[in-house]
């Protein structure tokens, strides 16, 4: 659905973007992460046309946005990090003007409400924007970028400022939103990504330096895996079963139990996945296997680590430049 190529941004003689590439599907929540400054807004005001690019190429639903930008920007919307509402206005007044620019051949009064149900406005629907809450206000800006039913929606830090239950209640509207869209948010609150989407591309200074599904974002640092796992059968057998299981790197029994079973901390090989050969072990020894648990890094850990490490290979690279 989204399609961005070699794509390159300079002003003056700073670059954004340093020819970064990465594709969403159609149906995709895609958390498009980076420190400050790295290139997102930059790569969102580019792809919804706020902004011209040095050189690459950015399509939606397969339409070039440079060569055809009306017809791209139909198939998006966009919540920049700060709405652009219309404070004297009422939310009702406000939605039915963008629903007049946007040029939309929808049925208006059913299209409107059917969008301020969706965000859960119609009970604010009459009162002036100026009044309402921060929350609520973000609200009005994502159900503006709804107006005409794009199938691409692009949120750029949606929930900076707002309070903890009103961070959960957009959270909650960008997953269900997830089910009809194909959905880029670009934030830099990690546990958001972590909650809401379905991969993670990271970004640090106009580089994409990882791309991968949320579950296994941990790779892109260790492409080992770690498990808790509860296993019923004598602690000392099944600890010595574990260790020889061919791809385990690690095992060791945690110390902890629940009634017959016990929990073991078992590492895997890179690029092994032990989860098959590890069940048959189990039944093949009358070995109940009661749970198994992944054990990661917090996308936090992993977004520091991956950070630190490009920052190290840049520094190497300009070294040996010299």
């Amino acid at each position: 659905m989204i399609e961005i190529e070699n794509l390159m941004k300079s002003y003056g003689g700073k670059t954004a973007l340093e020819g970064i590439s990465f594709k969403v599907d159609k149906g995709e929540i895609v958390g498009f992460l980076g420190p400050n400054g790295a290139g997102k807004s930059t790569t969102m005001n580019i792809l919804t046309g706020y902004l011209s690019a040095t050189s690459g190429s950015a399509k939606v639903g397969g339409i070039d946005v440079f060569e055809h930008p009306d017809e791209a920007k139909k198939l998006i919307g966009f919540l920049p990090e700060q709405p652009p509402l219309y404070q004297e206005m009422k939310v009702g007044e406000y939605l039915g003007f963008i629903y007049d620019i946007k040029r939309c051949k929808l049925s208006k009064k059913k299209h409107l409400s059917e969008i301020m149900q969706i965000t859960k406005i119609s009970e604010v629907k009459d009162r002036l924007i100026s009044n309402l809450s921060k929350g609520y206000k973000q609200r009005v800006g994502i159900a503006a970028a709804l107006v005409g039913a794009p199938p691409v929606i692009v949120f750029d830090e949606p929930t900076v400022g707002l309070d903890p239950k009103q961070i959960i209640e957009i959270r909650n509207l960008i997953r269900n939103l997830g089910r009809d869209h194909t959905v880029i948010l670009s934030t830099h609150i990690l546990s958001e990504v972590q909650s809401v989407c379905d991969r993670v591309v990271i970004i640090n200074e106009g580089r994409i330096i990882a791309d991968e599904k949320t579950e296994n974002i941990t790779l892109a640092v260790d492409d080992s895996r770690e498990y808790n796992v509860k296993i019923c059968g004598p602690q000392r057998e099944v600890s010595a079963a574990l260790k020889k299981l061919s791809g385990v790197r690690f095992a060791e029994y945690t110390g902890e139990r629940e009634t017959d079973s016990y929990i073991y901390r078992i590492t895997s090989e890179k690029g092994v996945d032990i989860r098959k050969s590890l069940f048959y072990m189990l039944a093949e020894n009358g070995w109940p296997l009661i749970g198994i648990e992944s054990v990661g890094m917090s996308l936090e850990e992993v977004f520091v680590r991956i950070t630190d490490l490009d920052l190290k290979k840049r520094n190497s690279q300009r070294r040996a430049a010299r």
